[in-house]
């Protein structure tokens, strides 16, 4: 695999350092998850399932568990001769933390120059709001990203998914692979700043046309891609379901609403705006005529770019995942997502089981730290 022989201390909670080193433990690296006694909030993050809950499961699979006090002398030393072995550190602390622990970046590369250190905050290390905490709801608040997520009466709607929280991720993960890249020619690893409300402004860039132009908010319900579109939208079906329709292209306008019997509404679609309000309502009628069987029948015979909005069972049922092998079934009955990212040469070879809290604390620190295993 890829990352064999990488050693990584993982210093993260939640979702986005442990998004982060899953995906560098998916491909080899031996990933040390430090816990306190009581373990990792997200082992207790409900459902439950067997060992631990569905959540750790996600984000601990693969991984070591050390229990470590870092309020004692000794938890504190044996984290940083952790880190001072490892090729990589990630951690999630507020600003300050780590240097308070005395495994903050500079301590550590003072003995050992090579390491990659990336810290993942809501705001960053430095700025307006030192030590504020935040979670994602919060920043997709402050970033304007809600304020473009309307329901249909007009106020914000809370997202499914928490994207700071896997930007920010994915943006650590991106900054720790090119120091670890920089550091075969110069030999010296560096400190990566990777701020959750930045990850998430950054990710606007499609979106923020008129706030950069002229300084204000664009008109949701007329922008191509939130609302002004009638081939980028939601329809309802005579079930009860719904579907989209997610492509502006011309050639798709004009294939289905040639195969609808209306042509003359295909100028209409070439930007977004008020003037597609008739194409939305002849699309609204049409979708609610059937049910959606009838339309996951009659749909891929046209080329469009369209979905059925599923339930997760429904999604993760789905016939191209199931082909592609991306939800994995282990032995015990377990379902697992597969690693993303595919190699052909040296494709990923995850542990798709995570570590009972303190499993490997006697095998990395040695017999004078007993493990500490629970169920």
């Amino acid at each position: 695999m890829k990352l064999e022989g990488l050693k990584v201390v993982d210093l993260s909670w939640f979702l986005p350092g442990p998004y982060l080193t899953t995906a560098l433990a998916d491909h080899g690296a031996e990933v040390i998850k430090v816990e306190p006694a009581d373990g990792d909030p997200g082992r207790h993050i409900r459902p439950p399932d067997a060992r631990t809950s569905v959540f750790f499961r996600n984000m601990g699979r693969g991984k070591k568990s050390v229990v470590l006090d870092l309020k004692s002398e000794q938890g504190r030393a044996d984290l940083f001769r952790l880190a001072c072995a490892a090729d990589v550190l990630v951690e999630s602390f507020r600003p300050g933390v780590a240097a308070r622990f005395g495994i903050g970046y500079e301590a550590v590369k003072q003995n050992n120059p090579g390491i990659v250190y990336c810290s993942i905050s809501a705001f960053g290390q430095d700025g307006a709001y030192p030590g504020r905490a935040a979670h994602d709801l919060a920043l997709e608040a402050m970033t304007g990203v809600l304020s473009l997520t309307l329901g249909d009466d007009g106020r914000p709607a809370i997202p499914g998914i928490p994207i700071a929280d896997l930007m920010s991720g994915m943006h650590g993960l991106s900054g720790v692979l090119m120091a670890l890249l920089r550091r075969h020619t110069t030999g010296r690893g560096d400190f990566i700043d990777i701020s959750m409300h930045e990850a998430l402004m950054a990710s606007c860039a499609n979106v923020v046309g008129s706030a950069f132009t002229d300084g204000t908010q664009p008109d949701v319900k007329n922008q191509r891609s939130t609302g002004g579109s009638a081939f980028y939208r939601v329809y309802d079906t005579s079930d009860g379901r719904q579907l989209v329709l997610a492509g502006q292209e011309m050639k798709f306008v004009g294939n289905l609403l040639n195969a609808l019997g209306k042509p003359e509404f295909i100028p209409l679609c070439e930007w977004p705006g008020a003037h597609q309000r008739p194409v939305m309502a002849f699309l609204e009628a049409t979708f609610r005529q059937k049910p959606l069987r009838h339309w996951l029948d009659w749909l891929p015979t046209l080329d469009i770019c369209w979905g059925p909005v599923n339930t997760l069972p429904e999604a993760i049922d789905d016939a191209n995942l199931a082909k592609r092998g991306a939800v994995v079934v282990t032995e015990d009955g377990r379902k697992h997502f597969a690693p993303v990212v595919r190699f052909k040469d040296e494709p990923s070879q995850p542990l798709y089981r995570e570590p009972l809290l303190g499993e490997h604390s006697e095998e990395i620190l040695g017999p004078q730290q007993p493990a500490r295993v629970t169920q």
